[in-house]
């Protein structure tokens, strides 16, 4: 399978925090799966963090290092995804939420989300 984290997934995924749930984690810890984090996801986190609105247990420099350990690939933003975007409706006001349901889609990705308002996109999420 191919997922595409989103952003609370991959922080709760790196800080071992319980509201991740099992099967996300068995997941994304399955060598046989592809797991993806979007590049706009680490800016949502940058942005949180040096704003003080994010704290980690570790420092936003390891997470690169983290990503690599855990076999997590950085996803890039393409003109495609943003295609897709200008196309969805808004169900969703987030603009990072609605960058990764434009990557998932335009990607056929599987996102591992909690968040209750991606089903009203096309596309496939995994609690």
């Amino acid at each position: 399978m191919r997922y595409l984290l989103d952003t609370h997934t991959f922080i709760w995924f790196g800080e071992n925090d319980k509201l991740l749930s099992k099967k996300a984690a068995k997941e994304i810890k399955n060598s046989d799966n592809n797991c993806f984090l979007s590049i706009a996801s680490l800016w949502e986190i940058a942005i949180k963090f040096g704003s003080g609105k994010l704290i980690l247990k570790n420092t936003f420099h390891k997470i690169y290092t983290f990503l690599s350990e855990n076999s997590i690939n950085i996803l890039p933003v393409e003109i495609d995804d943003l295609y897709t975007l200008l196309k969805l409706q808004q169900f969703h006001r987030n603009p990072f939420d609605r960058i990764i349901i434009s990557q998932a889609i335009t990607g056929d990705l599987t996102i591992l989300t909690t968040d209750k308002q991606f089903k009203s996109y096309p596309v496939k999420c995994l609690r």
